[in-house]
């Protein structure tokens, strides 16, 4: 299995031939998100094989919010009472088509959780959108709670996140 390393998108980076099968998020990587890092509105996180420039796949982080009312109310009770808190939104997660089954995925999402984690920035929650069924079931397998029922928008508690990592 290869060995990655996880940085932020740069110029350097090999973005022309990935292809991770969801041509929206192909698309995303090959033309939005550099100018999205250079305005600050989402940062973007590539994996590459050690040696290489290629990206084999990537992620991005923003910041958001959450409404109280949206969270499950056993969790709301142990909240102050503002009308949202603060969350991190990973908006993306792909791999190429050519590093499906090395585990890349989890890789990623672990490494956001990482950074998350790392970061001075309050925030409460880890949040995703999940893009399908299959996506739904990935974030599933690491315990992501639905927001809404029968919705895609998924949470984890920074808390329970810090504690895979304790």
């Amino acid at each position: 299995m290869p060995a990655y390393r996880i940085e932020p998108l740069a110029d350097r980076h090999d973005r022309s031939g990935f292809a991770c099968g969801v041509e929206p998020l192909d698309r995303y990587l090959r033309t939005q998100a550099g100018q999205d890092a250079r305005r600050r509105t989402a940062s973007c996180f590539v994996a590459v094989e050690e040696g290489g420039r290629t990206v084999a796949g990537y992620y991005t982080l923003a910041a958001t919010s959450l409404m109280l009312t949206d969270l499950p109310p056993g969790l709301v009770k142990r909240l102050p009472r503002y009308p949202a808190v603060p969350a991190t939104l990973m908006g993306r997660l792909a791999v190429d088509q050519r590093h499906h089954g090395r585990r890349l995925g989890e890789l990623l999402l672990f490494d956001a959780f990482a950074r998350t984690l790392r970061s001075d920035i309050a925030t409460y929650a880890f949040v995703v959108d999940a893009k399908d069924d299959a996506a739904q079931a990935f974030y599933a397998r690491y315990r992501f709670l639905t927001l809404a029922p029968g919705g895609r928008r998924l949470f984890l508690p920074v808390a329970e996140i810090a504690k895979l990592f304790a």
